[in-house]
C-alpha cells in the first residue's frame, strides 16, 4: 500500500500512485522495517529534479520494480526541502562511502536507521556505467541476509562520523 496520498509535500504526493508500498520517513516507517527485518530504501528527491523525475518514470512506476522493492525493502520516499535534516545525514553518509552527491538519493539502511550503502541515480537497465536498479536491489537484500557482516562493515564505517545526527535520525527527529 501506497502511503503517500495524504502526504502535505507536492513532491511526495507526485509518488502517490506509485506502485511502490511508499513510507513517509518517521517512526512507523523504521518500526516496520524491524518487525520484517528488512533493509531500507530511502529515496530522496524535490519535485524540480530532472532525474528524480526520470528514475520515477523508468523505475517507481514501473509494476515488475515495484514488486522487487515492495518484496525486498521498507521503502520510504522523502522531500529534501521538507526534510534537510534527513537529506543531509544521507548525502553525508554518500561522501563517506566516496560517492558523489545529487539527487535523486538512494540511499539502505538498516533496520535501526542507519546508512550503510547508496548512491545517486540509479537507470533501470545498465548504462552511463551504473548497473541496472533491479540488480542492485536483489544483490543489496542477498547481502542484507547471506552477509549481514558485510552490511554492518559498511554501516560502521560510516557510523563514527555521523552518529550523533543518525541517533536523532534514526528516532525520526530533526537534526
Amino acid at each position: 500500500m501506497n502511503r503517500l496520498t495524504k502526504a502535505s509535500s507536492p513532491y511526495l504526493l507526485q509518488h502517490r500512485d506509485n506502485p511502490v508500498h511508499w513510507w513517509e520517513w518517521g517512526p512507523d516507517a523504521l518500526a516496520e522495517a524491524r518487525r520484517r527485518d528488512r533493509p531500507i530504501l530511502i529515496s530522496i528527491g524535490y519535485a524540480a529534479c530532472h532525474w528524480c523525475h526520470v528514475m520515477a518514470h523508468e523505475s517507481f512506476d514501473d509494476p515488475d520494480v515495484a514488486a522487487v522493492l515492495n518484496e525486498h525493502f521498507v521503502n520510504i520516499k522523502v522531500d529534501r526541502e521538507e526534510r534537510p535534516d534527513v537529506d543531509h545525514v544521507s548525502i553525508s553518509a554518500l561522501h563517506l562511502l566516496a560517492e558523489p552527491g545529487g539527487w535523486p538519493l538512494t540511499m539502505f539502511l538498516t533496520p535501526d536507521g542507519e546508512p550503510f550503502w547508496g548512491g545517486t541515480y540509479f537507470p533501470k537497465e545498465p548504462r552511463f556505467g551504473r548497473p541496472g536498479f533491479v540488480v542492485v536491489l536483489r544483490e543489496v537484500s542477498r547481502l542484507y541476509h547471506s552477509e549481514p557482516e558485510r552490511i554492518l562493515k559498511n554501516r560502521d564505517a560510516i557510523k563514527p562520523s555521523a552518529s550523533p545526527i543518525s541517533t536523532a535520525w534514526a528516532h525520526g527527529s530533526p537534526g
